[in-house]
Order: C-alpha cells, then sequence, then structure tokens
C-alpha cells in the first residue's frame, strides 16, 4: 500500500464522517424544531406582520446565532468534561423538565415558571 493509497482511504473516511456528521445533525435538529415554540412563533409573527421574509431572516439569524453558541458551549464542554458525562447529566436535565411539566399538567400548578421567577 502506497502513500496515496494511504491518502485516498483518509480522504474517504473524513468525507464520510462530515457527511454522517451534516445528515444527523440537520435530522436531529429538523425533527426536533418541528412544533416547537419558535416554530409557531415565527408562524404566528409572519401572520401578524404580513412581512414573511423579513421574519424568516430575523428567525432564521437568531437560530443560527443561538446554534453557534450552543456548539461553542458543546466544543468547551466537551474538552473538559466526558462525553459520557456530558450526555448523562443532559438526559437528567431533560427527564427533570418533562417530569415537572407532566406535573404542571396533572396539578395545574406552575413549577418551573415559580422556581424560574
Amino acid at each position: 500500500m502506497t502513500a496515496k493509497d494511504l491518502l485516498n482511504i483518509t480522504k474517504e473516511n473524513s468525507e464520510n464522517g462530515f457527511y454522517q456528521t451534516l445528515v444527523t445533525t440537520f435530522t436531529a435538529v429538523f425533527l426536533a424544531e418541528l412544533g416547537d415554540k419558535t416554530q409557531i412563533a415565527t408562524f404566528m409573527l409572519s401572520a401578524e406582520t404580513g412581512r414573511p421574509f423579513i421574519v424568516f431572516i430575523a428567525a432564521a439569524t437568531a437560530l443560527i446565532l443561538s446554534s453557534l453558541m450552543e456548539v461553542a458551549i458543546g466544543s468547551v464542554l466537551s474538552k473538559r468534561i466526558n462525553p459520557r458525562t456530558l450526555n448523562t447529566v443532559a438526559g437528567f436535565l431533560m427527564i427533570t423538565i418533562s417530569l415537572f411539566m407532566l406535573f404542571e399538567i396533572i396539578e395545574g400548578n406552575n413549577i418551573l415558571t415559580n422556581i424560574l421567577k
């Protein structure tokens, strides 16, 4: 095997990793955003203002900037905290928030709102 063959294999693996990461990230974010508060707010702003292009530009810019912030924070945390620990903590937080929201629905009590005040 020559050095050229090794470079081709490395290039193929990095391209596959790039496309796999791109498709996985796009799919996860796209599905997560469907029907969430951001989408509903964007829909309402577009309907209220009658200026869908401006609403699109503003919403897209906000999502890009918030994603940039999340990627930067995630990049820093991943260098300082074991990814498995990070996943565990994130999962725990998601379950905890979901339980609070479920309790609010059942009891009609705004626990999260009271905690965040």
